[in-house]
């Protein structure tokens, strides 16, 4: 089988693509590792699959010094001619979307920039994926498209009308647009809600991330509401069974929405977000917890 993993020098696409080249399957990983983070992060999960900073090319194929069945290929999903040239050329199987712009505060300082990615660079999937027949896309929709319901667990049924972050309209409108695709061409989509997701090789603007590094560096913790706040952390290696677990579970006719399907991947049981420091103070070995100090009320 040959699977595209777009997104894959990002936290969840590495690992993904990591399980898929292990499984013994035909992949393709393509990013446009941009600077939202440390792209020094991103280089160092594609040097961990075999890809060589040193031999990346705008659009040109890198071969892994690890793996056989796995390559590279730094593009932009907005590129459209470039898109479809891919396409044409490796006739995937399976698509797993995992690219686009993340962050919700980032959305309020640059929003063009999750319109370019999430929406122009997903409806170029959604077309490439409806001209050559893909038998699968599975692609990463966000648990912030719950807006401010305050009802757990979360349901794949709740209504979803009022984001209130433009990332999580993006994220909406990923899935209108994957619905719309399902029913007029019989293209089978599985939208995954993901939780926040913390784990090896994590990203840095994620607040587990943030905890650690404040915990190791003795700094003190910034928590809002007092800390009062449940959150639904979820661990990568669950995100990974998931989506490999999903990928042959290929929604058809039979669907509430016919060759549609929206998943929620979570633990389904809040956390505390106090808790989850503490936690992450004691596996770290760290006594910082007085440091921990409270903005906003």
């Amino acid at each position: 089988m040959k699977v595209l993993v777009t997104g894959a020098a990002g936290f969840i696409g590495f690992h993904i693509t990591q399980k898929l080249i292990t499984q013994g399957m035909q992949v393709i990983g393509i990013d446009n590792i941009n600077t939202y983070y440390d792209t020094d992060l991103k280089y160092a999960r594609l040097s961990e699959s075999g890809i060589n900073k040193d031999r990346i090319t705008d659009n040109g194929y890198t071969q892994s010094d690890k793996y056989a069945n796995y390559s590279f290929l730094k593009t932009e999903l907005t590129d459209m001619k470039s898109l479809t040239r891919l396409f044409e050329k490796e006739q995937f199987d399976m698509v797993i979307n995992l690219a686009g712009q993340a962050g919700v505060r980032y959305s309020i300082e640059n929003p063009l920039s999750y319109i370019q990615s999430n929406i122009v660079g997903f409806i170029n999937i959604l077309e490439n994926c409806r001209y050559h027949q893909i038998k699968h896309l599975i692609y990463a929709s966000s648990s912030s498209v719950y807006g401010l319901d305050e009802k757990f667990p979360f349901s794949e049924d709740d209504v979803v009308d009022f984001p209130v972050s433009l990332y999580a309209a993006t994220k909406k409108s990923d899935e209108l647009m994957a619905h719309t695709y399902s029913h007029l061409y019989h293209l089978p989509t599985t939208g995954l809600r993901f939780f926040t997701v913390y784990g090896p090789w994590g990203r840095p603007d994620m607040s587990p991330m943030l905890f650690a590094d404040s915990i190791l560096s003795g700094k003190p913790i910034k928590v809002f509401n007092n800390g009062d706040m449940l959150r639904d952390f979820t661990f990568i290696d669950d995100i990974v069974d998931g989506v490999c677990k999903i990928m042959s579970h290929i929604p058809g006719k039979e669907e509430l929405h016919p060759y549609y399907r929206l998943l929620n991947i979570g633990n389904s049981e809040p956390t505390p977000l106090m808790s989850f420091i503490k936690q992450w103070k004691k596996y770290l070995r760290k006594s910082m917890f007085r440091n921990v100090s409270y903005a906003g009320g």
